[in-house]
């Protein structure tokens, strides 16, 4: 057969969704276009946008931790911990203390708190048959036992105030014997912690200080 060119003519139409100037702004961001073709009626899919370099640099990075994955810890929350230390080792230190006082004077004088003396104090003793006092702390009650010459069946019983206060049924109860108001006999003194009582050497006996008498302790 002869040859020859034959032209078919479509009624389909092609047609683009994108601009002279789309084209133009897409190749200036750095997109890769999709220019297929659409049958009329039906949409031209696009290609997905192309993320630049520095774009997926900025979404892939994670965030920056301190060395150890934690937080660094404030200063004063080491003052906070010096502090309850201390405070904590205050309080058994007090409570050791105490316990090591209990304990040294139920040694030196038992329960009930008692102490024992001889001296001679010009009440039908002597040197030789020096009195005897005991001193106890008999349920926060203070009393002293004065055995003249050592002779119990003269027994004399001195009775001081009641101690008030957590514990004082455990305080001891320690005697001194001084001329305090200088009339030449032996005063006995009575302590308990820090509180002293003056009994006046009188008529073979003792006595409590009277108001506005005059002693000299030192």
């Amino acid at each position: 057969m002869p040859s020859s060119v034959r032209r078919y003519r479509s009624d389909v139409q092609v047609e683009t969704d994108h601009t002279h100037a789309d084209v133009q702004l897409l190749a200036q961001n750095d997109y890769t276009p999709s220019f297929q073709p659409l049958v009329k009626g039906v949409p031209a899919r696009r290609t997905r946008q192309r993320r630049s370099a520095d774009t997926e640099e900025v979404l892939t990075r994670k965030p920056v931790q301190a060395s150890g994955g934690q937080s660094p810890t404030h200063w004063l929350v080491y003052v906070g911990i010096g502090v309850l230390i201390m405070t904590l080792g205050w309080i058994v230190l007090s409570m050791v203390t105490n316990w090591w006082q209990v304990t040294q004077d139920d040694w030196h004088y038992g329960r009930p708190r008692t102490a024992q003396y001889d001296v001679v104090v010009g009440h039908n003793d002597s040197e030789a048959n020096p009195s005897h006092f005991v001193a106890l702390n008999l349920r926060r009650r203070i009393e002293i036992i004065e055995c003249p010459a050592g002779d119990c069946s003269k027994a004399k019983i001195y009775v001081g105030p009641v101690l008030i206060g957590q514990g004082q049924d455990l305080a001891p109860v320690t005697l001194s014997f001084k001329d305090v108001n200088g009339d030449g006999k032996v005063d006995m003194i009575v302590s308990v912690q820090d509180s002293r009582l003056v009994f006046i050497n009188e008529n073979g006996a003792f006595r409590p200080q009277r108001t506005g008498e005059n002693i000299q302790l030192n």
